[in-house]
């Protein structure tokens, strides 16, 4: 089974923020793996690092758009915010299981804005497709 949860997330940041822009590229700042632990991102600077794309969580029955948002919001320099809500992307595995929202807030989303101010950056990715 595939799954290329990692284009609707950079389409959702793209619609989401104006400063950066996620895209297919080469060389990558970010790659994506995928692996059998918790989904997770290891960020080496403001728009790169490596996302692992972990099935625990979506075993667990967690949302695997939002776990690629999610992970890509760390990416473009957001911390967990463990708030419950599910109206925050990045409250994480802290909102419920059934949470499908993959939107970054508003607050979230200029926060990016803000990170990114007058730049417009690209954020090339090397992206591999979810596999079972």
């Amino acid at each position: 089974m595939r799954c290329g949860s990692r284009r609707p997330a950079a389409q959702i940041w793209n619609s989401s923020v104006t400063n950066v822009r996620l895209q297919a590229g080469s060389p990558a700042t970010v790659t994506i793996y995928v692996d059998s632990g918790w989904p997770r991102a290891y960020v080496t600077g403001l728009g790169s690092g490596r996302i692992y794309m972990g099935w625990q969580a979506v075993d667990q029955g967690y949302n695997r758009t939002r776990i690629a948002t999610h992970e890509w919001g760390h990416i473009l320099g957001l911390p967990d915010n463990r708030t419950g809500r599910c109206s925050d992307l990045m409250s994480g595995s802290s909102a419920p299981v059934s949470c499908a929202n993959a939107t970054p807030s508003a607050a979230e989303a200029s926060r990016v804005n803000s990170l990114f101010a007058g730049s417009a950056v690209p954020v090339p990715a090397k992206a591999y497709v979810w596999g079972s």
